[in-house]
């Protein structure tokens, strides 16, 4: 990591790996062909797409085919509600989804409800999870698909896809999750979650900004809607991005040489953030999941505090006030406002996210900058 603030804010963004970095490079200089070209510079390109393909299908347990390569999570999350919304328009106009989903899913939900669709938005738990039997009370004759993220970015509380994976195939209703945030930190075996689509997001798991994926089941129908040429199966048209395709195969089999022990680096460092935080500032108060979270993550309110004088007020740690995709200005968490959460703790909400890259003694560090500034705002 370059010298500067101690990053905590990997759910934000994550650092490209220097082995994904020089996996790309080639592609950057010498191998520059296009990938829908005959002759030897073109089938360079194409066979190093179809390497990543199958490093990535590795990854999620799938077949090489039933992955679509696309610009980033949000793409593949349009993709996927747009495309089964338009293929299944004659079966039914209902979809279900939660209130605590990224935007790149809220948003297309709301512009699919100007269309003419009918979406039901699920409460959630204090803990933020989505109650199985509540997915299945929401389920008609009409719905098509129901969309729950695997783990959110906020609190990184994990959703329970498999239970819920259940009642979709009891109604014949398709599954899809969004699992920007989960892919690399635990398992996103696309069969043990049951799920019929899922999103990736290249530059969650140290590949770079600006690509991504969405698996697609086997005989799920998807309607594009993007036109063009027929790349990607016909579902996503346009020159592939060779270069960020290689990197995003090679991040995924850096997750797969790394297995467990990257889960168990993320989790050490967050105990001990969290642990050593509430030690100093015992009425600290963890949202989300005590147990089912994401390894990384740590959403944790200081009473007394505003969001934004914490974050003005810390000049050595990089952290969120939660999304990093919409902070051009701090206002409460939808995430927190569905789970229920006070607004004197909402108001006060940083999150915590840790990295392959963070150590024990940047946590200390962090830990011995962030006390002081919160009891100085709680002084004033």
């Amino acid at each position: 990591m370059p010298q500067g603030p101690i990053y905590l804010d990997y759910n934000a963004t994550t650092p490209i790996d220097p082995a994904v970095a020089a996996a790309m490079l080639p592609y950057l200089h010498e191998h520059f062909g296009n990938p829908s070209s005959s002759h030897a510079y073109g089938q360079k390109a194409r066979q190093a797409v179809e390497d990543a393909r199958s490093q990535l299908a590795a990854l999620l347990g799938c077949q090489p085919h039933e992955v679509i390569f696309t610009s980033g999570g949000t793409e593949a999350n349009n993709q996927a509600l747009f495309g089964i919304a338009a293929a299944l328009r004659d079966r039914g106009n209902h979809l279900i989804t939660s209130r605590v989903e990224h935007p790149a899913i809220l948003e297309p939900c709301l512009a699919l409800l100007e269309q003419g669709l009918d979406i039901t938005f699920l409460p959630v738990d204090a803990q933020g999870q989505v109650r199985p039997d509540e997915v299945a009370a929401a389920m008609r004759p009409d719905t098509i698909l129901v969309s729950i993220m695997h783990a959110n970015n906020e609190v990184g509380t994990i959703q329970p896809i498999p239970a819920i994976a259940a009642v979709t195939r009891k109604h014949g209703v398709l599954l899809h999750t969004d699992a920007a945030q989960s892919v690399g930190k635990i398992p996103t075996q696309v069969d043990d979650l049951g799920v019929d689509l899922l999103t990736v997001a290249g530059h969650k798991l140290y590949a770079p900004k600006g690509i991504g994926a969405l698996y697609v089941r086997d005989g799920v129908p998807l309607r594009r809607w993007l036109y063009g040429a027929g790349q990607e199966r016909g579902l996503r048209p346009g020159t592939e991005n060779v270069l960020e395709i290689v990197g995003l195969g090679e991040a995924a089999a850096l997750v797969i040489d790394r297995g467990e022990q990257e889960t168990l680096h993320l989790k050490r460092l967050r105990d001990r953030l969290q642990s050593n935080l509430q030690k100093a500032i015992p009425d600290a108060v963890v949202h989300g999941h005590p147990d089912e979270r994401l390894p990384n993550t740590l959403s944790m309110a200081f009473p007394g505090c505003r969001t934004d004088e914490l974050l003005s007020a810390l000049r050595g740690v990089a952290v969120s006030a939660g999304a990093a995709c919409h902070s051009d200005s701090v206002k409460v968490s939808h995430v927190l406002e569905a789970m229920g959460v006070p607004m004197a703790l909402a108001q006060g909400t940083l999150r915590f996210s840790v990295g392959r890259y963070t150590t024990e003694a940047e946590i200390d560090l962090a830990v011995a900058e962030i006390v002081p500034v919160v009891q100085r705002i709680r002084r004033v």
